[in-house]
């Protein structure tokens, strides 16, 4: 039996649903590490504990790959996202649970399957401080996975999340239960609008949102609120694309310049930054032809 037999399991099944996902699928895995691997693999042997099997994890996959590809064509034609409002996608994605379910696994396995997707976390992981303490909190947990990775390579005590999605919520404690969480870690994941609560005073140590600000109406107010609840020196690490539509995603920034500025606007700095191409495209490629380019931030005070 493989190493990686669940990995090898859903990668045929994923083939098997769609065909023209072949070539990619081989070219990607080809770029993954051995532990990279290990890691989806023990992802799935969780949702498989979870009664989630491989046929099921498969198609939550299909479901990105199809909703993305939809989207990607309203967006070449008609040069915007299809939908800009936070309620015009609210019930249809994160209140439906059976719909939030899909995506969010769907998106979990595109951390390790999707070259872009798999830099993005390299950076992450690469960039978080190993030997700090304090308070870690996240905005839009969502899998869970950034959190987990956090707890694996990092010091901080305490942990705590927060997302509008009671689906996210609770797959993200799901996934940290888990796990072997280190000696005096606590953490919470409360279910909130992240503007709206006041469950969060100043003084993180580190902060962290992965791809929400193309998700909210008002990203400005995000980047505001990171800011007045940052520590001086916390480690701020924000993402967020140019160019990627997506079935949720209702702002959109058309260039690294406009989320620099948006970052200027409110208070904080960029101390490094990472651009990561649509795959097979460079940075300059891919802004000519309004393709996919997430971008990856370590910010400052």
């Amino acid at each position: 039996m493989s190493e990686h037999s669940a990995v090898d399991a859903l990668l045929k099944e994923i083939v098997c649903i769609n065909p023209l996902q072949s070539s990619f699928i081989e070219s990607s895995i080809d770029g993954a590490t051995a532990v990279e691997l290990q890691h989806l693999n023990e992802y799935l042997r969780f949702c498989e504990r979870k009664s989630l099997d491989i046929p099921y994890l498969a198609g939550c996959y299909d479901v990105i790959v199809k909703d993305t590809l939809r989207e990607q064509l309203f967006f070449q034609r008609h040069n915007r996202y299809r939908y800009s409002t936070f309620a015009e996608v609210a019930d249809s994605v994160y209140f439906d649970d059976d719909y939030m379910s899909k995506y969010m696994h769907g998106l979990a396995i595109t951390a390790w399957l999707w070259p872009n997707h798999r830099e993005m976390h390299r950076y992450f992981a690469d960039s978080i401080p190993g030997e700090k303490q304090g308070t870690y909190l996240e905005i839009g947990p969502g899998h869970g996975v950034y959190m987990m990775t956090a707890m694996n390579l990092s010091r901080y005590e305490r942990f705590e999340g927060v997302d509008l999605s009671p689906t996210s919520v609770a797959m993200t404690i799901d996934l940290l239960k888990s796990r072997d969480v280190p000696r005096g870690v606590q953490y919470e994941i409360y279910c909130s609008d992240f503007l709206e609560d006041n469950l969060h005073q100043p003084g993180y140590d580190a902060i962290v949102m992965g791809e929400v600000l193309e998700h909210v109406e008002q990203p400005l107010e995000f980047l505001q609120k990171i800011h007045d609840l940052a520590a001086d020196d916390a480690f701020i690490f924000i993402t967020t694309p140019i160019n990627a539509p997506a079935i949720d995603h209702i702002y959109l920034f058309e260039s690294y310049e406009a989320i620099e500025s948006l970052v200027r606007e409110s208070g904080l700095s960029v101390r490094d930054s990472r651009l990561i191409p649509y795959p097979g495209e460079s940075v300059a490629d891919s802004l000519d032809q309004r393709l996919p380019i997430n971008v990856a931030l370590v910010l400052g005070k």
